[in-house]
């Protein structure tokens, strides 16, 4: 069974990947980190709350998100 997520969810989790890309490109400080680690709470918070409202276990949302975020399906597949 397919796990369905919000958009909200989705974005999310791309804002949060776009922030850790950021933190990635530069030298290490706790500063530049700080965005990510932001935006990564949020989408942890909301990944189990959503798990809650649909009745899935949490890894099964988050690891259907993670995949459909990090790795998506080609156009037309």
């Amino acid at each position: 069974m397919a796990i369905e997520l919000t958009d909200e969810l989705i974005e999310l989790e791309r804002s949060a990947e776009a922030e850790r890309e950021k933190a990635l490109a530069g030298p290490y400080s706790v500063e530049a980190w700080r965005p990510w680690r932001d935006a990564a709470e949020a989408v942890q918070a909301a990944i189990t709350a959503h798990a809650e409202a649909i009745g899935q276990p949490r890894f099964d949302v988050e690891a259907a998100l993670k995949k459909l975020v990090r790795h998506p399906e080609p156009e037309g597949a």
